[in-house]
């Protein structure tokens, strides 16, 4: 607050108690209290004749008198005052072009946007001011070089986070694994990309989607309460300027801004100036997505098939590297044992005891136990090679059927290029057409 009123409290506790009533009726109906003001001028304070000037222009008076006084005393916030006071009243149509341009100011990439600049943004990104306002913001932007003030990679984030790291298409679906491979995994997620944000930018410019989330319009045509917009839109900058409220909270910077505005969940309003700022970035980008999604498949490539390398042709695997997965499974599954020498041994000595059973029948019982014992651990090696080959049988028959399955997966993924090369040029397209209506949409 100015200290032109520390002089004359009962002054300040007037005017301030007039422009409190003034906003809640500018907020509730758009229109002056029916009292009149109870506070004098104050020399070189400019809210006394701004409030005066407002007050004419609602009844439909000449404010030229009160106005000329305003703004000699401080043209900027005289200025910004009435802007944001006859958006909050829905009488936004009644302000002066220039008025809007004093009250903006000059946007930067280096400094923050003010609570003002942010406000008159907003009002004028709901139509507050009719198209004209609008384009006023528009071009305050354009003149800025802000695609180039953060990564093009950030611009594209922003408007659609939340990315999966890897898109299978249906071809690849029974081997997920093959989707991740560098030359296959390219075309679809750039396909992806492109679908999702013609998708984001569909949903900022739908007419009907930005009706459905303005629950709160800058107009008192539906009756809605200028009160219940967030704390840093126009009525809590009205507030600050007249010395209602506290100190203003932290700025951000105008890059910020676009990026919050971009995101999903945001006013649509503001996102689609948002996405008529990030045109070019968003252009180029889906340039480069549909240019991914027309790359020819590869003719080979080489997949992990049971943890073993496999190179995967047109016609089938590649004998070469499929044999040697298949030397592989053999040693692994049917690993080379040691000759049953200690079987052999008990047979032996068991023949030669049996042999011996005139000399003790002791001899003869001993030696039927070691042959039985050679015996079974004989048994024993031939079940365990026996379930050695049908391991290596089984896992021979499934690389087989997996690789086969691989090659088919590989010639749908090929079927499936075409398709989706057409569609990725109808989403870029479509996003471009998007981009070009996005402002006007909302």
């Amino acid at each position: 607050m100015s200290t032109d009123l520390t002089a004359s409290p009962p002054t300040a506790t007037e005017l301030h108690r007039y422009t409190e009533a003034l906003l809640t009726h500018l907020a509730a109906d758009g229109s002056a209290p029916p009292q009149a003001p109870d506070f004098h001028d104050v020399a070189d304070y400019w809210l006394p004749p701004a409030v005066e000037a407002l007050i004419a222009i609602l009844a439909g008076d000449d404010p030229i008198e009160p106005l000329t006084r305003a703004a000699g005393r401080d043209q900027q916030k005289t200025a910004l005052f009435l802007c944001l006071a006859l958006a909050v009243a829905g009488h936004g149509g009644r302000i002066h072009a220039s008025w809007l341009g004093t009250a903006f100011g000059e946007l930067s990439l280096d400094r923050p946007v003010t609570h003002g600049q942010r406000s008159l943004w907003l009002a004028a990104a709901r139509g507050a001011y009719g198209p004209a306002g609008k384009i006023f913001v528009l071009r305050k932007l354009d003149a800025l070089a802000v695609p180039d003030a953060a990564e093009p990679r950030a611009w594209v984030q922003a408007l659609a986070p939340g990315e999966p790291s890897v898109v299978v298409p249906n071809s690849l679906v029974d081997f997920p694994e093959m989707a991740e491979i560098p030359e296959l995994a390219r075309p679809a997620q750039a396909a992806a990309r492109l679908a999702r944000l013609r998708a984001r930018c569909a949903e900022i410019t739908s007419a009907k989607q930005a009706e459905q989330d303005s629950s709160a319009p800058l107009t008192n045509s539906s009756g809605s309460p200028a009160s219940a917009w967030a704390e840093d839109e126009p009525l809590a900058v009205l507030r600050t300027l007249a010395g209602l409220s506290g100190p203003e909270g932290p700025m951000g910077s105008l890059t910020a801004h676009l990026l919050d505005d971009l995101r999903p969940g945001a006013d649509p309003h503001l996102a689609a100036i948002a996405l008529h700022v990030a045109a070019p970035i968003l252009r180029a980008y889906a340039d480069e997505m549909e240019a991914d999604t027309q790359l020819i498949p590869p003719s080979t490539v080489t997949v992990a098939l049971l943890g073993h390398r496999i190179v995967l042709c047109p016609e089938g695997p590649d004998p070469e590297s499929f044999s040697r997965a298949e030397q592989e499974i053999a040693a692994k599954g049917a690993p080379k044992r040691r000759p049953p020498i200690a079987a052999y041994a008990l047979i032996v000595l068991g023949v030669a005891a049996v042999a011996a059973f005139v000399i003790h029948g002791l001899l003869a019982v001993l030696g039927v136990a070691m042959l039985g014992l050679g015996g079974w651990l004989l048994w024993q090696r031939h079940q365990a090679k026996e379930a050695d080959n049908r391991y290596v049988t089984a896992q021979l028959n499934e690389l087989r059927e997996l690789a086969d399955g691989a090659v088919w997966a590989l010639h749908a993924y090929a079927r499936e290029a075409e398709a989706r090369a057409k569609q990725a040029a109808e989403d870029s397209t479509d996003l471009n057409r998007l981009i070009r209506r996005g402002p006007r949409a909302a």
